[in-house]
């Protein structure tokens, strides 16, 4: 078990990319605080799944795009668990529109719980990691988009590019207390956000990716679990694309 007796931190875990981490760092022995903001019923739909397999999981609701609640959510999980060994900043959200038809609400929306949360989370969790002194490891949900950049998407590529740099700045600060933070970019996913792009954006993709095809939720997971793990403690402040060559 790649993972046993450490205990994770999931933000945005109750559906795609997030459920997907979850319940991977769960199969490697992590108990798995599942964080949602509006999705109750997904969210302990996939508590109680990770319980059916013998793993170790709660959901708690917050929304980490608010300062208060983020420093909530990390409270709750180390009175549940005693300690926070893995944060994934995963929560993210999209508000699609060419930037001449972008309200400002569209980019503060996107911003604050793409970007926002990041600091938000980081933030509440680099204290007890520096003095609980075994390290820890950070993993920063970033996006394609953030390298490749796309139309209509100025908010969310920003806010996405924004994490990378966060990223590689944090990983310099808590270095030394062997603290790791990275960033993981995914290309094309089938999740909720993805869902509702039009069938030529989604077939013009499959031109641009070199593997063609889209890729599977677990080979997200996969690589997160390792960077969690303690196999992956001789890397930080990286930037790894899971994208099919995409942003080759």
């Amino acid at each position: 078990m790649l993972l046993e007796g450490k205990v994770a931190v999931v933000t945005g875990a109750s559906r795609g990319i997030g459920r997907a981490i979850a319940e991977d760092l769960a199969a490697h022995g992590a108990a798995v605080v599942i964080n949602y903001n509006a999705s109750a019923d997904a969210a302990e739909e996939v508590v109680a799944g990770i319980k059916a397999n013998g793993g170790r999981a709660t959901a708690v609701q917050a929304d980490v795009s608010q300062f208060d609640q983020a420093q909530t959510l990390i409270k709750t999980a180390l009175d549940s668990y005693g300690q926070i060994d893995i944060l994934v900043n995963n929560a993210g959200t999209t508000r699609d529109k060419l930037l001449l038809m972008m309200k400002e609400a569209d980019w503060d929306t996107v911003l604050d719980t793409n970007l926002k949360s990041v600091f938000n989370c980081c933030k509440a969790v680099a204290r007890p990691m520096i003095r609980r002194k075994q390290g820890g490891r950070i993993i920063n949900i970033s996006s394609v988009a953030a390298l490749v950049g796309q139309a209509g998407q100025a908010n969310y590529a920003a806010s996405k590019a924004g994490v990378i740099g966060f990223t590689k700045s944090l990983a310099k600060e808590v270095g030394s207390r062997q603290i790791t933070v990275n960033a993981v970019t995914p290309g094309f996913f089938p999740t909720a956000l993805t869902a509702v792009l039009p069938e030529d954006m989604v077939n013009t993709s499959l031109e641009y990716i070199p593997l063609g095809r889209w890729g599977e939720l677990s080979e997200v997971a996969y690589l997160v679990s390792f960077l969690a793990s303690d196999k992956a403690a001789y890397i930080t402040g990286q930037v790894i694309s899971v994208d099919g060559g995409l942003a080759m």
